[in-house]
């Protein structure tokens, strides 16, 4: 029996034919990385074994899920008529559903846009018009309000993250923030200097205020082997009651005044608006974006940012190639308490103008969630801040239009966090493949120095 005549070799600059003679190149069906349908696999494959970013949006999702139950489930109607659900089943879903629902669309309304004042823009004469009648400012006050809420939070969320990639669990940017806003509100309202100079000089000892607290802490660990979350946690300690004693002396007391509040800054040392003055959301936004691109530059594209990783995958490995891990502990907790300090100066000299014994409030421990749920990446700590930022935006409209306490925005947060820190969880409620490398819970490992 004969071979079968082998296929012509194929003509120089043509491609060769398909199987089965179809003519069809096999280029464009083979499963390299110029096949056709590559991307659409690689996109198939990733959520089905459920990588980091989509386990991240599941866990969101089942998180709002799970909110929208304890709202609606805390309603005295929902509970009264769930009590006879068979009699009314119908009724008994609808009203959980509008519960959740509208709350729901509350928080939107109050964190992106409100349709009801887009449709008054389009009702109004003129755009002149409805700019005096403060109808465009209304359109843009929600996204306006979240990132204000925003801008402190990637800022603590990047003291964070930046101490994670390192190996350290920065758990004091609470106190780098006070000791930040410290130095920031008495260069504000104690010293007088031109416009433009008095922001840059009080964004400067912000970031001085804070690093101070942050070098602190890795000086003892570097020096001493003192576990940086005792040190931290202690720190924190250490500024909430100095910021209590140095608010009621003359120092920084305002006058004729027997509060904890400082004077108030002057207007040449306040941040600018960015979107006129109808408008919260200044410079200091924009300024927040502009770190997270540096430190993402400083982690993935410099010799300091390629220490700092290698100290945090593998302390011994970074000592036997020759690098100072002492070094790099007290630099990054330098960098992550200056970072903390911007966050305060991002509130005094953006929003608030004056500092007071409580507005310190929770940025500092918002920071850890956030910087968890960006899994202490720079783009990742931005969204996980927005979406946090729109959560505390949504959450005060929310309770003007529905009555439901704005706790509950903490307790999704909580949710989501939880969540994304147990990835097998929501793989196993969504039947997703084994992930074939390590998310969050590597990244809040090193954090403890494991």
């Amino acid at each position: 029996m004969s071979e079968p005549p082998a296929p012509p070799p194929a003509s120089p600059g043509l491609p060769a034919a398909g199987p089965a003679g179809t003519g069809t190149p096999a280029a464009e069906n083979a499963p390299g990385p110029g096949g056709r349908g590559q991307f659409g696999r690689a996109v198939l494959d990733a959520i089905l074994e459920g990588n980091s970013v989509v386990v991240t949006i599941l866990a969101i999702a089942v998180a709002l899920v799970l909110g929208g139950l304890l709202i609606a489930f805390t309603d005295p109607a929902v509970l009264r008529a769930w009590g006879s659900f068979f009699a009314n089943p119908g009724h008994a879903i609808a009203l959980a559903w509008d519960a959740a629902a509208s709350a729901y669309v509350a928080m939107f309304e109050g964190a992106i846009f409100n349709p009801h004042t887009v449709a008054g823009v389009f009702h109004q004469a003129s755009l002149a018009t409805a700019l005096h009648n403060g109808y465009v400012a209304a359109v843009f006050n929600p996204i306006s309000e979240t990132a204000v809420n925003a801008t402190p939070l990637i800022f603590t969320g990047l003291a964070v993250g930046l101490a994670f990639r390192a190996g350290l669990f920065n758990i004091g940017a609470a106190g780098q923030w006070i000791g930040g806003a410290i130095v920031a509100t008495w260069l504000g309202f104690g010293v007088s200097l031109p416009p433009v100079i008095h922001v840059v000089v009080c964004l400067l000892g912000g970031f001085a205020g804070g690093a101070v607290i942050g070098w602190i802490v890795g000086e003892l660990k570097a020096r001493t082997g003192a576990h940086e979350v005792v040190v931290t946690i202690m720190l924190n300690y250490v500024m909430y009651y100095f910021l209590a004693y140095i608010l009621g002396t003359s120092a920084m007391q305002q006058p004729h005044s027997t509060n904890l509040i400082s004077p108030v800054i002057a207007v040449d040392a306040r941040l600018w608006h960015i979107a006129g003055p109808s408008l919260r959301v200044n410079a200091g936004f924009l300024l927040a974006l502009a770190v997270a691109a540096g430190v993402w530059w400083l982690l993935e594209r410099s010799t300091i940012g390629f220490e700092f990783r290698t100290v945090g995958a593998n302390p011994s490995a970074a000592r036997t190639a020759g690098m100072s891990v002492e070094r790099s502990w007290v630099l990054v907790m330098l960098l992550a308490g200056g970072l903390a300090g911007l966050a305060a100066c991002t509130v005094i000299q953006g929003t608030d103008y004056q500092l007071n014994f409580q507005s310190y409030g929770t940025y500092g421990f918002d920071g850890i969630t956030v910087a968890l749920l960006g899994r202490a990446r720079p783009l990742g700590i931005v969204l996980s801040a927005l979406l946090f930022g729109a959560l505390h935006a949504g959450g005060v409209q929310m309770q003007a239009a529905t009555q439901i306490p704005v706790d509950i925005v903490i307790v999704i947060q909580s949710l989501i966090v939880l969540l994304v820190a147990a990835p097998p969880l929501i793989r196993a409620m969504f039947r997703l493949r084994r992930a074939r490398a390590g998310g969050l819970s590597e990244t809040v490992a090193k954090g403890w120095n494991a």
